[in-house]
């Protein structure tokens, strides 16, 4: 079942070529790469702009937790300017338009919140190590929300809404949640599979077309069994949506890249990996928006799937 809320926007294929929807991101670059210092752009930039563009940027540079979850609109009226001016200040400091500004000062300040490393003592009772879990869990996945790029997110659940076929890609702590991905988009009625074998990998991949999708996940965006097998979905003309860290070799190799930033865990003690959580929770995101884009059809799926199962669990 292809989806049918909105023609659908087909990649242009060929290596290192790119979805171009509505965003007007430049083929060539991954979508939803822009780590940029955006606080100090503003701030050297103040001189060169107008009186009106400047009371935007007084306003942003003030209040930058608050404009985060401003409309334009909001912006525009709490600067006491017109939105076209908000449009203007936005372009003048190199960004496309609004939701482009917005997520590059949301990844600005996510960059700058000081994150206390997960340290297990001693002395930790219970209670200490079980909110030190959940407080690095929480942490890592405000920090990953506020620095996803919605137009990257819109169109990898594009492409996942009318793939063929949709493969997840994923090894050590990434497999299970390629796993938990393929179980979300079987019941989302996408014949998909997940694969965590190198050898499993190269020979799927190379027998994958223009129609199918893989999604590629790690934790490190460095793994070579992984790369090895993108340049093989790459050769086949698939799309490949690469869930991994910013400015890593899985990100740079993917038509579509969803940076996942999260804290290292320490490898001379356990401890929890909140990444696996993140990661798990982009599925999740990707998972909605294809369901919202199928619509009734596939929620008369789920229902019924629902009731069938109702015969396999206890009563008790």
């Amino acid at each position: 079942m292809k989806c049918s809320s909105r023609p659908a926007r087909r990649p242009v294929r060929g290596a290192g070529h790119l979805y171009n929807g509505r965003s007007g991101i430049a083929r060539g670059s991954p979508l939803g790469s822009t780590n940029r210092p955006i606080l100090r752009e503003i701030d050297a930039a103040l001189p060169q702009l107008r009186r009106s563009e400047r009371k935007v940027a007084e306003l942003v540079l003030g209040q930058p937790d608050r404009v985060i979850h401003m409309r334009i609109v909001d912006l525009a009226a709490a600067a006491e300017v017109s939105e076209p001016t908000v449009v203007r200040f936005c372009r003048a400091i190199g960004c496309q338009g609004f939701q482009n500004f917005k997520l590059a000062l949301a990844q600005a300040l996510a960059q700058n919140t000081s994150q206390e490393p997960f340290v297990l003592s001693e002395l930790d009772t219970a209670r200490d190590y079980t909110y030190k879990v959940f407080d690095a869990t929480m942490e890592t996945l405000a920090q990953v929300r506020n620095t996803l790029d919605p137009d990257a997110i819109e169109v990898a659940v594009d492409a996942l809404c009318n793939a063929r076929r949709v493969e997840f890609y994923g090894f050590g702590a990434s497999s299970p949640v390629a796993i938990d991905a393929q179980h979300k988009f079987f019941r989302l009625q996408i014949a998909s599979a997940a694969l965590s074998d190198p050898h499993i990998q190269a020979m799927s991949a190379m027998s994958l077309t223009p129609d199918d999708v893989v999604v590629a996940i790690s934790q490190s965006g460095r793994s070579t069994a992984l790369l090895e097998a993108m340049d093989h979905v790459r050769e086949s003309g698939a799309v490949i949506i690469g869930l991994a860290p910013a400015d890593t070799p899985v990100l740079a190799r993917a038509t579509i890249a969803i940076p996942i930033d999260a804290e290292s865990p320490n490898e001379d003690s356990y401890t929890p990996l909140p990444s696996r959580i993140a990661h798990l929770a982009v599925i999740d995101i990707l998972a909605v928006g294809v369901s919202k884009m199928k619509g009734d059809e596939v929620n008369r799926h789920l229902h019924k799937l629902n009731r069938g199962l109702q015969s396999l669990r206890s009563p008790d």
